[in-house]
């Protein structure tokens, strides 16, 4: 009998660690709105003098980066806040995955991590903001949310949680951060995906009361492009259209407001990140830190985003997992925001649909030798409030971008990225880089049939541009 109890407590012990050891990761999706790739302390201080925000302090990122992988390399396949949002969730550029700008409802029969990590046994969560239009109700491939309409507000922003109309107090990522926290607690026993949308650092810049001194007087350094003009934002007689500073400026006033929000936003990350440390998560989970697009702050003359250049397409993004990622690894490998989904499944042991286009990083992050990409096509659909960006498309590799500009070839920009990374100087009518050109153009070739470009049927039809509004006073 002793010798049968003895059996029975190791069967029963060694199932206990075999189930341990199986259980599948936690996953922590978070992403602001507009933060820039290095609207982050860790960066600016990687960037030395060639940083223009030295004053900048992100704890709780750096906290993060320093738990973690960060690539250096990260992009969005189209900067707009809906189309990357949507490429988050199913992998897939936007040419296919049903929007292709901020007007769009997200399609609710779409494979997303979220619904596939549901389907495996996952509790699944969508808290903050969605931002697919003025889209209401259950967020579509998730057990639970917790979001609001649209833009929302700032202050005293009213939820839907689970589709039922809420009201809350106080700022409103304050707000987003508190459900989540108490989703983590309600479901610590269980794999969980949480996702959150921070409105931070969405315009206009309303930062709560705890951040609204920080950075106050802050002024930017100039960079080389400021004086640059995308083609697009110079009128006929070739005068600059718009307004933005000029790197003739010795220092340039920094909109405080943007990195107050960030700043606060950050507070929340830091919230996020000992919630799972006193819960005893943090070995278990997947944290990913991202933002859904880049922004200007004058380069180009542009503000806003809506556009092809690496200030608008480049993007902060941190993985951590302490199980199986190295702790302060630095990767310069291109990653993009269609790669999230496939890695969120590949991580949980879920099949990767074969239509998903990104691709897992975990090897990448993993120090795991890979063939990686070594190009991505980008794309923009021209918005019929922002009828002066128009419909364009780039390929960019590691050293060297195209962009081509839909009716006016006579726009085509070329850029050495190895010599010019401000993408200042058009090669594209110099004789002396005609071989660089036509290897652009081969891989630009290339990269539309690779992901099976078209312009899909629900891109916004043709307008009055009289009735648009422009960019340049920044959007949606």
């Amino acid at each position: 009998m002793k010798i049968l109890q003895t059996l029975l407590l190791a069967l029963s012990l060694f199932g206990g660690c075999l189930h341990a050891a199986e259980r599948k990761p936690n996953f922590l999706f978070v992403y602001t709105d507009d933060q820039r790739w290095d609207a982050m302390e860790t960066v600016q201080k990687e960037m030395g003098e060639k940083g223009r925000y030295p004053w900048f302090q992100t704890p709780n990122m750096d906290r993060l980066a320093a738990g973690g992988v960060r690539f250096r390399n990260a992009f969005v396949t189209l900067s707009l806040c809906s189309p990357s949002r949507a490429a988050f969730l199913t992998g897939r550029y936007n040419h296919l995955n049903g929007v292709a700008n901020n007007s769009t409802p997200f399609p609710e029969n779409s494979t997303t991590y979220a619904s596939l990590l549901r389907e495996a046994g996952y509790k699944t969560a969508y808290i903050g903001k969605w931002h697919m239009g003025s889209q209401k109700g259950q967020r579509p491939g998730f057990d639970y949310s917790a979001s609001f309409i649209g833009q929302g507000k700032y202050m005293d922003c009213p939820f839907e949680i689970n589709g039922k109309t809420t009201a809350t107090s106080g700022w409103v990522d304050d707000v987003s951060t508190d459900y989540a926290i108490q989703f983590m607690k309600e479901n610590r026993d269980a794999p969980f995906s949480l996702t959150v949308g921070f409105k931070s650092c969405h315009q206009p810049f309303a930062p709560p009361e705890r951040a609204k001194d920080r950075f106050s007087g802050a002024e930017a350094r100039p960079v080389p492009n400021m004086a640059a003009r995308a083609p697009f934002r110079v009128s006929p007689e070739g005068s600059a259209a718009g307004r933005a500073p000029t790197d003739a400026d010795p220092k340039m006033k920094t909109n405080a407001g943007y990195f107050q929000c960030v700043s606060a936003a950050d507070d929340c990350l830091g919230r996020l990140l000992d919630a799972l440390d006193e819960l005893g998560l943090a070995d278990d989970t997947v944290v990913v830190f991202t933002s859904d697009n880049g922004y200007y702050h004058g380069e180009h003359g542009l503000l806003d985003k809506r556009s092809v250049y690496d200030e608008s397409l480049r993007i902060p993004l941190i993985v951590r997992y302490p199980k199986q990622f190295e702790k302060g690894k630095v990767l310069d490998e291109m990653a993009l925001n269609i790669d999230i989904a496939p890695m969120l499944l590949d991580l949980a042991g879920v099949q990767i649909p074969a239509d998903m286009q990104g691709k897992s990083l975990t090897p990448l992050a993993s120090g795991k030798k890979t063939d990686w990409r070594k190009s991505f096509l980008a794309e923009y659909f021209q918005e019929n409030r922002f009828p002066t960006t128009p419909t364009m498309l780039a390929v960019r590799t590691d050293d060297a971008k195209l962009i081509k500009y839909s009716g006016h070839d006579e726009w085509t920009e070329l850029f050495d990225l190895k010599a010019d990374p401000y993408e200042t100087k058009n090669l594209a009518a110099d004789p002396s880089h005609k071989d660089l050109l036509a290897k652009m153009s081969a891989e630009f070739d290339a990269q539309t049939k690779a992901v099976n470009f078209r312009v899909p049927d629900y891109v916004d039809k043709p307008s009055d541009p009289a009735s648009g509004r422009s960019a340049e006073k920044g959007g949606e």
